[in-house]
């Protein structure tokens, strides 16, 4: 059963990581470079950048 749940709670994050990249890069708000350092920080630091992007993101 843990593998299972694991299984499952890592697809969630994944879906959530991979919203949050296509959110950065529909985001009006900042300029290519930015958007571009938030999404590597997001492939790159999934679980770090995701706090990040989610307290100092654009908006």
């Amino acid at each position: 059963m843990g593998l299972e749940v694991g299984g499952l709670l890592g697809l969630i994050w994944l879906i959530i990581v991979v919203w949050a990249i296509i959110r950065t890069a529909q985001s009006r708000a900042a300029d290519p470079l930015v958007k571009a350092i938030w999404i590597v920080v997001l492939l790159v630091l999934p679980v770090l950048g995701l706090i990040l992007w989610l307290l100092l993101g654009p908006r």
